[in-house]
């Protein structure tokens, strides 16, 4: 697996502070384990960190502090996927752990000619929007921006724009400065993880006779 498409540096370092939101973290993460130079960047950014904490003042802990942390810990039940929740049920091998944080949700739905989507529940309220998208061999995606911001894994297949080409373990990140007509590779469907906050905004004459069907 070649990836040439990575999460911009601010992206990063938000992932590695631990300030992404539950959505985006769940589709960096992911890319970050099938990325060896990703992983490389977030270990930095973690040690340099460590380094930091190094010359912050010690500040003081209420007494029960460690027994309330270790409480809350034991309370918290990690989510376990059944087989049959399996994001990968449709023929992907590889397992992504990050992944698992999210419960799978319902079937595939329609979006549009050659188009379906399969919603993933968040663990928390204020994450962004996270789901599974599905595209046939050939399909051209409807011309698009959006009101807030958008990051594409590709799982399988591949798929291109002004931007690039976007093979599997790429990520494409895009917000409202952005207006793309992606156009999935012949041979082979095209999946993707995405996490959206805002709206799809689709654009053209197309693109408004859709817009009304389209619940992502």
């Amino acid at each position: 697996m070649s990836i040439t498409q990575h999460p911009s540096d601010e992206t990063l370092a938000a992932f590695a502070a631990g300030n992404l939101d539950a959505g985006r973290t769940v589709v960096v993460g992911a890319h970050t384990e099938m990325c060896a130079r990703c992983q490389i960047w977030v270990r930095r950014l973690l040690n340099a960190g460590g380094v930091l904490l190094t010359d912050v003042a010690p500040a003081s802990m209420a007494a029960d502090a460690l027994n309330r942390a270790l409480k809350r810990i034991e309370a918290e039940q990690p989510h376990r996927l059944r087989s049959s929740d399996s994001p990968f049920e449709f023929g992907i091998d590889r397992t992504l752990p990050v992944i698992s944080r999210f419960n799978h949700q319902d079937g595939w739905k329609w979006m549009g000619p050659g188009i379906r989507w399969r919603p993933l529940a968040a663990p928390s309220a204020d994450a962004a929007r996270v789901f599974l998208l599905k595209a046939a061999a050939g399909t051209n995606m409807p011309n698009h921006t959006h009101t807030g911001t958008e990051l594409t894994l590709v799982l399988q297949g591949a798929f291109a724009h002004a931007g690039g080409r976007y093979g599997p373990g790429d990520l494409d990140e895009a917000d409202d400065t952005i207006e793309h007509t992606p156009v999935v590779e012949a041979g082979e469907e095209c999946i993707c993880l995405v996490a959206m906050d805002g709206k799809l905004q689709l654009l053209g004459a197309f693109g408004r006779l859709m817009q009304p069907f389209v619940r992502l």
